[in-house]
């Protein structure tokens, strides 16, 4: 692989020595590391590098610290979405909290494996092009589907739920806003409620790089061939809502609905939280949690 094939990964260190190692291991593992010892570098390499995909970014350094370079990044439109992974020495929830609060997603805290930094990396370029490719669909497909008012749909695979998201996302007045958490939701929908994969078992898939492959063997189960999840959308004068329901037994859905310090340095666990905060005014879930009901209020948009 050639440079002009390896993601670019910015990573911003004061320390030298482990600017080094994160160099070493993003460029072991097939990336292009650009590497910055402070905030204000951090921007300017942004300049020359604008096909930067991943910030590995440092909380704690001189000139610039982290969170004045994360403010920086939020108030430019250019780099306002990309994703960061702030890696610090101090594992406090406050800290993290902080972090989360501001924006990043994903947290590492020193000293970190090898394997959690790029477990992080993976999960951050994957949900981005994620984020995009939807953001690109709902661009191309907007149709005249504001005028729906109702509609039931079911979907069983990976395929489905984010081809459906897109096209229900396009119901909305504002489906750039409403497609990456309405596809969050009904992935989860497939592979935690149809097909039973646990939290510990995604995490252990996802460090193996067999999620996706787990996900179809599940589905091609004899007792899944015929396991849908279901959505019913509404749309009133008021509101747009959306419903899912999968088929599974539910989930103690409690913990996931707040962006949590204990789960920051996973490389999932994040997509309720984004829908709820980041997609729609309300997100309910109902009975045992294998239903969830989002809403969108017209009069906001």
């Amino acid at each position: 692989m050639n440079d002009q094939t390896r993601p670019k990964i910015l990573a911003v260190d004061d320390e030298d020595f482990n600017l080094d190692i994160l160099g070493e291991i993003l460029d072991e593992a097939g990336y292009q590391p650009v590497l910055a010892v402070d905030g204000r570098e951090a921007l300017a390499l942004l300049e020359l590098h604008p096909d930067i995909e991943v910030i590995v970014l440092d909380r704690m350094m001189p000139n610039m610290d982290g969170m004045a370079c994360l403010a920086a990044l939020k108030s430019d439109a250019r780099w306002r979405d990309l994703p960061v992974i702030m890696q610090t020495a101090a594992a406090s929830h406050d800290q993290v909290r902080q972090g989360i609060e501001a924006g990043v997603f994903y947290y590492l805290t020193k000293p970190y494996a090898a394997d959690i930094l790029l477990s992080l990396v993976r999960s951050a370029l994957d949900d981005a092009r994620r984020r995009a490719d939807l953001l690109g669909d709902v661009r191309r497909q907007r149709t005249v589907l504001g005028l729906m008012q109702h509609g039931i749909f079911r979907f069983r695979t990976l395929e489905e739920a984010r081809n459906l998201s897109v096209f229900i996302a396009n119901c909305f007045p504002d489906p750039e806003r409403v497609v990456y958490g309405l596809s969050e939701l009904m992935i989860n929908a497939v592979e935690h409620g149809n097909l039973g994969i646990t939290y510990a078992e995604k995490t252990r898939l996802l460090l193996e790089g067999d999620w996706e492959n787990e996900v179809v063997r599940r589905l091609n189960a004899p007792d899944k061939i015929d396991c849908y999840a279901w959505l019913t959308l509404d749309a009133g004068p008021g509101a747009i809502s959306v419903t899912l329901q999968d088929s599974g037994a539910g989930f103690a859905y409690q913990s996931y609905l707040e962006l949590s310090p204990e789960r920051a340095t996973d490389p999932h666990g994040r997509g309720i939280a984004t829908a709820r905060l980041m997609s729609f005014d309300e997100l309910t879930y109902e009975g045992n949690g294998n239903r969830v009901r989002c809403i969108v209020g017209l009069t906001n948009h």
